[in-house]
C-alpha cells in the first residue's frame, strides 16, 4: 500500500485534473491585500535576495520569547498557530514567522529551498536579537530543526506533528518540479478551491475544519504569487530526504514532540529519537496533525511542562 502522504498527493492530483476540466468550485479573483492571520503588532523584515518576510509580535510579558512557525501546504499561513498564539499572547513575548512565499510575506517568482526557510528563521532571530524558545508545525519542524543545529540562540524545541520521522524520502526528482510547472495554473486552480482545502484540512481534524482557519486558507492561496512555494512542497524539494539522520538525529538541545495520527506523515522513528538525551514525546490522542485546534488545552499544558523542565536541567 501507498505510503499517506503519496496517497494523498494522488488524491490532490485527481482533484487538480477535476479543476483542469472545469468540474471544481468557480475561483474568487486574487485579494490586493491579506488581512492579519493574528492579533498584534504586523512587522516585516527584509531578506537580501528575496523581499519582505512578514511576523506578527506580541512583545509584551516576561521571559524568553516564543516563536512559532506553521507549516507548509497550498494554503499555509500562520493562522495555523492561532490557538498557541492566542494562549501565550501577553504571558511571554511571543512572535509568529510566515514562511517565504506565504502568508503575508512577498510571494516572488524565485527558487523555494529549505534553505530560503532557514534564513527567514535566522534573520528573524537576528532581528529579535536575544534567546528564543520554538514552536514548530509538521514541515515547519525541519526548518526550526536546520536553523537550531547552526543557531545556538534556539534553545529549546517543540515539534507538532513533524515530518521527517518517517522512512527516508530520498532525493526530490527535478523533472517532478518542471512537470508541475507546466500545469501550475490548473494545478494550483484546482487547489485552492473550497473543496479541496476542505478536504485536505478534514484529513487533519478529528472533528469539524476550524472555520476561521478554512476561511483564511481560501484568502491567502488567492493572492498574487501564491502559486509558487506550494509548487515547490508539492515538488518535495523542501523536505530533507532523510531529516531523522539530517537533522534530528543531531539536536542536542531540549526537544519535545507533540503528535498522534496525521494522515500526511508517520512517526516510525520517535521511539529511536526517545532514545536520545533531552528529548520526550507526548501523545495528544484524538487528533490528526492539528492538536492545536481540536485539543489547545492539552498541547499547551504539554508545552508548559517542557518549559518548566528544560528550565530546571
Amino acid at each position: 500500500m501507498a505510503p499517506p502522504l503519496l496517497r494523498s498527493l494522488w488524491a490532490l492530483l485527481v482533484l487538480a485534473l477535476l479543476g483542469a476540466l472545469g468540474l471544481a468550485a468557480a475561483q474568487a479573483a486574487p485579494t490586493a491585500s491579506l488581512r492579519p492571520a493574528l492579533s498584534g503588532e504586523q512587522r516585516t523584515l527584509s531578506l537580501p535576495g528575496f523581499g519582505a518576510v512578514a511576523y506578527t509580535a506580541d512583545p509584551r510579558g516576561s521571559g524568553r520569547p516564543l516563536v512559532l512557525l506553521h507549516s507548509v501546504n497550498a494554503a499555509a499561513s500562520a493562522y495555523e498557530m492561532k490557538p498557541l498564539w492566542d494562549a501565550y499572547a501577553g504571558s511571554r513575548p511571543l512572535y509568529a514567522l510566515e514562511w517565504p512565499g506565504f502568508g503575508r510575506s512577498a510571494r516572488p517568482d524565485v527558487p523555494y529551498t529549505p534553505a530560503l526557510m532557514v534564513s527567514a528563521l535566522r534573520a528573524l532571530l537576528d532581528t529579535l536579537g536575544t534567546e528564543v524558545d520554538v514552536v514548530a508545525l509538521s514541515l515547519g519542524s525541519e526548518f526550526a530543526a536546520r536553523a537550531a543545529l547552526a543557531d545556538p540562540r534556539i534553545r529549546r524545541l517543540a515539534l507538532i506533528s513533524p515530518t521527517g520521522l518517517g522512512r527516508a524520502r530520498g532525493e526530490p526528482n527535478p523533472n517532478t518540479g518542471r512537470a508541475l510547472r507546466a500545469v501550475s495554473g490548473p494545478l494550483y486552480s484546482a487547489l485552492r478551491t473550497r473543496p479541496s482545502i476542505e478536504y485536505f484540512l478534514s484529513r487533519s481534524f478529528r472533528g469539524p475544519v476550524d472555520d476561521g482557519l478554512l476561511a483564511y486558507a481560501l484568502e491567502t492561496s488567492r493572492q498574487p504569487g501564491a502559486v509558487y512555494a506550494p509548487l515547490a512542497f508539492l515538488s518535495g524539494v523542501l523536505f530533507t530526504p532523510d531529516a531523522y539522520g539530517e537533522l534530528y538525529a543531531r539536536l542536542s538541545g531540549p526537544l519535545l514532540v507533540l503528535y498522534d495520527q496525521d494522515a500526511f506523515t508517520s512517526f516510525e522513528r520517535l521511539p529511536e529519537l526517545l532514545g536520545r538525551p533531552g528529548v520526550q514525546a507526548v501523545r495528544i490522542e484524538g487528533t490528526d496533525g492539528l492538536p492545536q485546534f481540536d485539543r489547545p488545552g492539552e498541547v499547551k499544558a504539554a508545552l508548559d511542562r517542557f518549559w518548566n523542565e528544560a528550565e530546571t536541567r
